[in-house]
C-alpha cells in the first residue's frame, strides 16, 4: 500500500490553484460579477462544485472540446455529466432545433414529433407505453407516483448512495447503525425518510427480500449499476434476484438509465436483458435539450390509465406546462436518430477502454493501491481497491486527493466530471485526447509520489 504525504498534497494543491487563478482572469470576474445577484455567484449550486477557488465560465462547445471565456480549451471529459453524452451542438439535432423553433416552440399540444418519439423509444427501450418528462428528476418522480398508485402502497426501496437526481426518496442514505437518514447535503427535507423510504446496500439480496417481504414497498427504484458514488457494478445474479424478490413481492422494478445509457444503445436494460415493469431515461436523449422519459409495461399502465386520464389529470402531480414541448419533441427525434446508435458506441466505448487501460498502466507502474472501472464508454478511478456497494464507496472518498486530480487535469486541458473522477466519451472524442489524459494523469501521480 502506498500512503500519500498529505502536506506534499496540499503544496502540490496550493500550486495549482495559484496557477488556476493566474490563467483565468476573466472568469473571476465574472464570479465576482455574479455574485451581485445569483447565489453563491452561480446560476446553479452545485457549479461550485469545480476545482479552484471560482467556477470556470464557459464561452463555447462543440463536439467533444470546449472552452472558456478566458481562451482555455479543453477536452471535455464531463460532457455535462451525461447531458452532452452526443457530444456538443450536435448537427442533426441544432438542425431540427433551428426548424423547429420558428414553428413554436411550446404549445400544450401534442406534435406530430410525439409519435415517432413514442415509437422510437418502444423500440429501442422494451417498454410498450411511454410518457415524456422533462428532466430524468421529473420523470423518476413520476413513476413512483404511477407505482404507488398502482400498488396502493407508500414506501419506496433504494439502494444505499444511489443516485436519481433530487428524488427526495434517493437523497437518503443508512448511517453507521442501519438507520434511513437525510444523506449529507440533503437540504431543507420535510419528513423523517424513514417514513416512506427504506434502504438497502447495492449487490445484498439478502436484506432487499427481508425488507420487501413485509409487503409495504410499491417500488425498487435501482441503477442497473451504480454511478454518481463511483462505477460499483452489479454481482453475477444480482439482477435476476432483484427481479424474482419484486415479483415474488408483488413490488414494482424502475430501472433508471440515466447514466447508464452508457452501455450501449438500449442502456444496460437491453445489453443484459433486464425486464423492468417501468424505465427512466434523460439527460442525453434531447441532444442536450432538457427532456426525459419513462416507460412502463402494458400491465402497470393498464392500472394507472384513470389517473393519467380523468378529470383531474392535470392535478394529479404529474406533468408540467413546458414538458414534452413541440421543441424537445423535435431535439429527441433528431437525436435518437442521429446518435446514440450502435455505430456510435463502436467509437466510443473503446475510447473509454483504452483511457481505462492508460490509467491503469500508470496505477500499475507506481504499485498503487487503486482501481479503474469502466461501465460501456464511462470510466474511472479509485484511490482504493473495488468498492462492492455505496456504502463502502462513499466510505472511501478522498475529497483532497480528488480536488487535486480534478484541478490537476484542468490546468492541463482536460475536463472531468466535478463530483468523482469519472471520463465521459463521445463519438467527437479521439485517440489523441484519451492519451491527453493518461500523459496528463501520469504527471499528477508522479508529483505525488515523486
Amino acid at each position: 500500500m502506498t500512503t500519500i504525504d498529505r502536506s506534499r498534497l496540499a503544496e502540490l494543491t496550493a500550486a495549482e490553484q495559484q496557477r488556476f487563478t493566474e490563467r483565468h482572469p476573466r472568469s473571476a470576474a465574472l464570479h465576482d460579477q455574479a455574485g451581485r445577484s445569483l447565489l453563491a455567484g452561480v446560476p446553479m449550486n452545485w457549479m461550485t462544485r469545480w476545482p479552484g477557488p471560482f467556477p470556470v465560465f464557459l464561452d463555447h462547445a462543440s463536439g467533444g472540446r470546449c472552452t472558456d471565456v478566458d481562451g482555455v480549451e479543453y477536452v471535455d471529459l464531463c460532457l455535462g455529466d451525461t447531458g452532452a453524452m452526443t457530444g456538443h451542438a450536435l448537427p442533426v439535432t441544432i438542425d431540427a432545433l433551428t426548424a423547429q423553433s420558428g414553428r413554436g416552440i411550446t404549445t400544450m399540444l401534442p406534435s406530430e414529433d410525439a409519435v415517432t418519439v413514442g415509437d422510437g423509444l418502444r423500440d429501442r427501450f422494451g417498454l410498450p407505453v411511454w410518457q415524456i418528462a422533462m428532466t430524468a428528476t421529473d420523470a423518476n418522480r413520476f413513476a413512483l407516483r404511477l407505482a404507488r398508485h398502482a400498488t396502493g402502497r407508500r414506501k419506496v426501496l433504494v439502494f444505499n448512495w444511489c443516485y436519481h437526481g433530487t428524488v427526495d426518496e434517493a437523497l437518503n442514505v443508512l448511517d453507521d447503525r442501519g438507520r434511513v437518514v437525510p444523506r449529507p447535503g440533503n437540504t431543507g427535507w420535510a419528513v423523517d425518510p424513514a417514513e416512506f423510504v427504506e434502504i438497502v446496500e447495492f449487490n445484498d439480496l439478502e436484506a432487499l427480500g427481508a425488507v420487501l417481504h413485509r409487503g409495504e414497498v410499491a417500488a425498487v427504484l435501482a441503477e442497473p449499476a451504480l454511478t454518481n458514488i463511483g462505477i460499483v457494478p452489479p454481482d453475477p445474479g444480482f439482477h435476476e434476484g432483484l427481479r424474482r424478490l419484486t415479483r415474488e413481492t408483488g413490488t414494482l422494478l424502475i430501472i433508471d438509465e440515466t447514466h447508464t445509457i452508457c452501455v450501449g444503445p438500449g442502456g444496460a436494460t437491453r445489453a443484459w436483458g433486464l425486464e423492468p415493469d417501468m424505465f427512466v431515461i434523460g439527460k442525453p436523449i434531447g441532444g442536450g435539450v432538457p427532456c426525459a422519459a419513462y416507460g412502463m409495461t402494458a400491465e402497470v399502465a393498464a392500472s394507472v390509465i384513470g389517473a393519467a386520464s380523468g378529470d383531474d389529470a392535470d392535478v394529479s402531480g404529474i406533468g408540467g406546462t413546458l414538458t414534452a414541448s413541440p421543441l424537445a419533441l423535435a431535439a429527441v427525434r433528431a437525436t435518437l436518430a442521429g446518435a446514440l446508435r450502435e455505430e456510435d458506441f463502436d467509437i466510443s466505448i473503446p475510447l473509454a477502454q483504452r483511457w481505462a487501460d492508460g490509467v491503469q498502466g500508470v496505477i500499475d507502474d507506481r504499485g498503487l493501491p487503486w482501481t479503474v472501472h469502466r461501465l460501456g464508454c464511462r470510466a474511472e478511478y479509485w484511490f482504493c481497491p473495488p468498492p462492492r456497494n455505496g456504502g463502502q464507496a462513499a466510505a472511501a472518498i478522498d475529497h483532497e486527493l480528488d480536488a487535486f486530480l480534478h484541478l490537476w487535469c484542468l490546468n492541463r486541458g482536460v475536463l472531468l466530471t466535478p463530483f468523482h473522477n469519472m471520463a465521459l466519451f463521445c463519438p467527437a472524442h479521439t485517440v489523441d485526447d484519451v492519451d491527453l489524459h493518461t500523459e496528463v494523469f501520469a504527471g499528477a501521480v508522479g508529483a505525488l509520489l515523486g
